[in-house]
């Protein structure tokens, strides 16, 4: 019974993955159709960390405390309203507000729903789910454009974009027939004072679990690195290893076979990989596979490196969210990783901007190397952090148990 409602939720996040895959294609497209400005679809980019900022300080202390299934329903129909008015609008800074809201309800949704999974899925089964997941997370990264490609094909932007507005919907159909991890809608009424308090209560936890704290910001500059090479990531392709249009699609299709590749050996072999063995690979195997393409002089071995990056990635993802699920507090989980959000969304802007602005005057390719170099010594970081004596208290025999007997009321 658990795992049919489990697979309704991965139905879901299937149907929402590859629509927002959709919807990401062509809201980029037709941007591009109605203004010809490469500069007017850059501003989409900077939207998703602005949206973070505005949102991740206030949003955890509300979705620790409300219905998860409402709020994600809600969010669902709400974000699907809104994508649908988007071929509507004839003013392109009324489409950045829209886009904004948007970005608001998605980021919102994100950290709902990951709570969400934490209260259904029993802490034994969480590396398996995640595993899966990602396999079906990563088959919308494969499935997706190419959907969004025929929609434009035989109908028009427009459409696609309209089908990720159904899309949405349908997902808020199907999370209708899931059970509620919550038994009331709100508990405290929402104040600056409540929201202040939990910032101090998160500062306690991390206080008090330093290790568990070190382990989650090491993912959070590991994804910050990652979004700052991946911002250089089509310019060094075909500007520095002259790959045409059509061959960096090509490279972006291995990208999504190696992380579902990984995804589907982590699903089966999940009783065979530890949580610790996780963490180090794909620590360390993401940034070799950036380092390998970033030495690369053709489109196969720039090839090997996207596939063995995604591939250690998928690692990387399942190690890091067992690990932080299970360490930090289901009842305060969605004000951690909301308030460390909004440092991963401030330091993505900063660094992305410093990155562009240094490939500009040093170089893209030196530039891009150095970058990779570092990303490197972040894993070699991790592999300490992970392999010190505190390490081997987490990582144990005893790993799949909460090691911090702090206690947090909601």
């Amino acid at each position: 019974m658990l795992w049919r409602k489990i697979w309704l939720l991965f139905i879901g996040i299937g149907v929402s993955n590859i629509g927002g895959w959709v919807y990401f294609i062509a809201l980029n497209l037709y941007v591009l159709e109605e203004t010809g400005s490469a500069f007017a679809v850059s501003i989409l980019y900077l939207l998703v960390p602005l949206a973070m900022l505005c949102t991740n300080f206030w949003s955890g202390s509300f979705i620790d405390r409300w219905n998860k299934k409402h709020m994600m329903i809600g969010l669902d129909i709400g974000r699907a309203v809104l994508i649908g008015l988007l071929p509507f609008l004839s003013s392109l800074p009324t489409l950045y507000v829209f886009v904004f809201m948007i970005n608001i309800g998605t980021t919102v949704f994100s950290t709902t729903s990951e709570v969400y999974m934490v209260k259904l899925v029993p802490t034994d089964n969480r590396q398996r789910f995640h595993a899966i997941r990602n396999f079906i997370q990563s088959s919308g990264f494969i499935i997706g454009p190419s959907i969004a490609g025929g929609l434009i094909f035989i109908g028009s932007v427009e459409i696609a974009i309209w089908a990720n507005s159904f899309a949405l919907l349908v997902s808020a159909l199907l999370l209708m027939f899931l059970p509620a991890v919550d038994g009331k809608d709100v508990v405290d009424k929402i104040t600056k004072e409540l929201i202040l308090q939990d910032w101090k209560l998160t500062r306690i936890f991390m206080d008090q679990n330093k290790f568990v704290s070190i382990i989650y910001i090491l993912f959070i500059w590991m994804m910050i690195a990652m979004a700052t090479l991946d911002s250089l990531e089509a310019s060094f392709a075909i500007k520095e290893l002259k790959l045409t249009e059509d061959m960096y699609g090509y490279l972006v299709s291995v990208a999504g076979v190696g992380i579902a590749f990984g995804s589907f050996l982590n699903a089966t072999l999940s009783n065979r990989f530890s949580i610790r063995f996780l963490l180090l690979f794909g620590g360390i195997g993401t940034p070799v596979g950036y380092l390998i393409f970033a030495t690369s002089v053709d489109f196969w071995m720039s090839a090997l490196g996207f596939f063995f990056l995604t591939f250690s990635l998928s690692f990387a993802n399942t190690g890091f969210y067992t690990f932080y699920q299970k360490h930090i507090p289901e009842e305060m989980l969605g004000r951690f990783t909301s308030i460390l959000g909004l440092m991963e969304a401030g330091l993505v802007i900063a660094f992305t901007s410093l990155i562009g602005w240094s490939a500009s005057v040093f170089g893209i390719r030196e530039v891009y190397f150095i970058g990779c170099i570092l990303f490197l010594l972040l894993g070699f970081l991790t592999l300490r952090v992970v392999m010190s004596p505190t390490g081997r208290k987490y990582f144990g025999k005893q790993q799949d148990e909460r090691t911090s007997e702090a206690e947090f009321g909601a």
